[in-house]
């Protein structure tokens, strides 16, 4: 099994083509990998490091909109479509990237059919979690959303320390800082998490991981 979930699937030679075929790049800790708007010319499958996803919202202000580490990708959809980014993504810690442009990519569909059944896998599993995504918005309170935002995340920081602000967070979870303040306050107050700036630290993840079901 490789390490990185999209090449899950490939046999051996095709997924040793896909390495092999990649370049690495490394982004300092808030540098930007790429913009909102640019061509999104380039996939990148994450070695090391955390980035966000964030997007402008129609008032003008910046939503994050996921958060991703290690063995995550980013970058499919613009990259099959030849469309601009949807979202900046930036680096939330030292970070370092497998990158492939799309002539690579494009390079590799041809030889390898087992290549395009991953890209086009990989297009529907982002489908799915948009749908899972919107149904959530529509149907599950925030308190709720907001818990199991945090019990993804802890699944993202491993060590239960999330290098995020509670704007961060009231974007992934698609409501207010004052709300997602109320909501993370009544964690803090039962021992669940602790508060600093810039930080969110998981104090019991079995206690945010029962809540989160």
């Amino acid at each position: 099994m490789s390490k990185f979930a999209l090449l899950d699937g490939l046999p051996d030679a095709d997924t040793r083509a896909v390495l092999a075929a990649s370049r690495r790049r490394k982004y300092r800790r808030n540098e930007p990998i790429c913009r909102e708007g640019e061509p999104g010319d380039t996939l990148h499958l994450i070695d090391k490091g955390h980035v966000a996803i964030r997007a402008a919202t129609p008032q003008g202000d910046t939503a994050t909109m996921r958060v991703l580490g290690p063995g995550h990708w980013f970058g499919e959809i613009a990259v099959l479509e030849g469309s601009p980014r949807a979202a900046t993504v930036v680096a939330l810690d030292a970070t370092e990237t497998l990158s492939l442009h799309r002539d690579v990519i494009e390079q590799l569909r041809g030889q390898h059919l087992s290549i395009d059944r991953m890209l086009m896998a990989a297009a529907l599993v982002e489908v799915r979690r948009l749908t899972r995504a919107l149904t959530d918005a529509l149907y599950t309170p925030v308190p709720k959303r907001l818990v199991a935002s945090l019990a993804d995340l802890l699944a993202v920081f491993d060590d239960g320390v999330i290098p995020l602000t509670q704007d961060d967070l009231a974007g992934l979870c698609g409501t207010t800082r004052q709300t997602a303040n109320e909501v993370l306050q009544t964690l803090v107050a039962n021992g669940t998490i602790a508060l600093s700036r810039g930080r969110i630290t998981v104090l019991d993840a079995s206690k945010l991981t029962r809540s989160a079901r």
